[in-house]
């Protein structure tokens, strides 16, 4: 059994391999909500956030939520939850700071992948990875999360 939580683990496939940041944001707030607002994965949803902002062209809302991931995450040690962290603030502050001058100079959009340094994490994640169906992020609707499924279904709301 890992030693990472399984909800991290699921941020990190979605992240990497899918690039769907809706369900990076669905799965990270779970685990955010459960480890009472850690902050750490709040920047780390943030980062999500922020690229899906930029994927859809909301310049103004990537900057905002990638500046403010950099903001939280540059207090924590280079390396933290088996990832570079460091590595990670260092392209989100280059993206932010491109999208702030972005009407100047406007940039392509383009993905980049959190690196992985823990050898245990990576095997993790690649054994997560066989579980998660891949998903075409931008070619389906997104969901609100498990939880707001259940509350709909449970009012009779269809979906």
């Amino acid at each position: 059994m890992s030693k990472y939580e399984p909800l991290y683990l699921a941020y990190l496939v979605y992240f990497n391999r899918d690039r769907d940041y809706f369900e990076c944001h669905e799965v990270l707030e779970e685990l955010w909500l459960e480890k009472d607002r850690e902050p750490v994965y709040k920047g780390l949803l943030q980062v999500a956030v922020g690229m899906y902002h930029f994927r859809n062209k909301n310049i103004r809302g990537g900057y905002m939520m990638l500046q403010s991931a950099v903001d939280i995450l540059e207090q924590y040690p280079a390396q933290k939850l088996g990832i570079e962290l460091e590595l990670l603030v260092d392209t989100c502050r280059t993206i932010a700071e491109k999208l702030r001058d972005y009407e100047n100079s406007p940039i392509l959009y383009q993905d980049f992948s959190i690196i992985i340094w823990d050898d245990e994490l990576d095997e993790a994640v690649q054994q997560k990875a066989v579980e998660i169906k891949p998903n075409i992020p931008q070619r389906r609707s997104p969901t609100r999360g498990k939880k707001y499924e259940e509350r709909m279904k449970a009012l009779g709301q269809n979906l």
